[in-house]
């Protein structure tokens, strides 16, 4: 049959309506499925498996994940990756010689270091007692980086800082904190704590008067490190595994990690309690007057004598025991913590 007009104009309009409808679909761009954001942990990883073509990472104000990078494709990886790129002119090889310039030239007393990812340095602390030669070597030592290495004052006088952040005595005197509670897979109960602590005595109380025992020291590491293990033979006490808050409640621990530059983190200790402040390094090397200390998270958290040894935690999860720094909880200061996962690895324990 022969099509009226009026038919033909619906057809039309059909058709044409089809057509727009189409090209609308067809034109339309594809939507890429948004990249989660990077871990701190996962960041970590691809900085080590780009090699020297990285040099660090840090959390951002907002909380993101920034990796410095040498070029462009490894800038598209850290994208891919979920975290931000930051184009640097150092990559890790560089940075890495010139800490090993610090450590031929400049291993003195009351200095400290660690790679600043943010400004692509080495910084390197010098206390109140490094003035004359002694900070004239540091200076020369930082002269033949080639920018490498910048130099920052610390104040007061760098030194290690004679339930966990509770109170624990050495056999013959001397106060220090618990840093956390932990158990081997025998069900063999122990505490962690700082080497330099332990390195005191083999034997440890839970009051000064020494008329609670806890039990005796299974191991203790410092310097080079600064962890120890005390195993718990007094069967009567208990030994949670919390952290004490100083206000009459406890914080369950239940995991441990890594910490990352830019984190929130607390400290419980027995002479000041609790405070908090953020991870401004990793991996720093801190040399004390007994001796120097290596892979130490740096942090704005302050401390005080007797608080050493103490609890290094964000939420629920073990980051860190007291090792030393300067400052006090007044005026504030800078505080290095023993990271709590070698230690856990070293004596075959874990927090609870």
């Amino acid at each position: 049959m022969r099509p009226t007009r009026s038919s033909l104009r619906r057809a039309v309009t059909v058709t044409v309506a089809g057509t727009l409808v189409a090209g609308s679909l067809l034109g339309a761009p594809a939507q890429a499925a948004p990249v989660s954001p990077a871990s701190p942990d996962a960041a970590a990883s691809l900085a080590e498996r780009l090699g020297d073509r990285a040099a660090g990472t840090y959390a951002d104000a907002s909380g993101r994940m920034v990796v410095a990078v040498t070029d462009d494709a490894a800038a598209r990886e850290v994208r891919a990756a979920g975290a931000t790129p930051k184009i640097v002119a150092r990559g890790a090889a560089e940075l890495n010689r010139a800490t090993a310039e610090l450590a031929r030239f400049a291993k003195i007393p009351g200095t400290a270091w660690w790679i600043d990812a943010a400004t692509n340095q080495v910084v390197v602390s010098v206390d109140s007692t490094v003035t004359g030669a002694k900070l004239d070597r540091v200076k020369v030592a930082a002269a033949r980086t080639n920018g490498a290495v910048r130099i920052e004052a610390e104040a007061g006088v760098l030194s290690t800082r004679i339930n966990g952040g509770q109170a624990i005595y050495a056999g013959g005197g001397g106060r220090c904190s618990l840093g956390f509670n932990v158990r081997n897979s025998a069900g063999t109960y122990y505490l962690l704590t700082a080497g330099h602590c332990t390195n005191i005595s083999s034997s440890w109380y839970t009051n000064s008067s020494q008329t609670t025992y806890i039990g005796p020291r299974a191991g203790t590491s410092f310097p080079g490190n600064d962890y120890g293990i005390v195993r718990y033979s007094n069967t009567s006490l208990s030994h949670p595994g919390t952290v004490y808050l100083y206000n009459g409640t406890s914080r369950d621990i239940t995991g441990a990690g890594n910490a990352y530059v830019g984190q929130t983190v607390w400290r419980s200790g027995s002479t000041t309690g609790v405070h908090s402040g953020s991870v401004t390094a990793l991996n720093a090397t801190v040399n004390y007057a007994e001796g120097s200390v290596y892979g130490l998270i740096r942090t704005t958290v302050c401390a005080e004598p007797g608080d050493s040894g103490g609890s290094l935690f964000a939420g629920n999860t073990a980051l860190g025991l007291t090792s030393g720094g300067s400052g006090n909880c007044s005026s504030g200061g800078t505080t290095y913590f023993q990271p709590v996962t070698e230690a856990l690895s070293v004596y075959g324990v874990s927090v609870y």
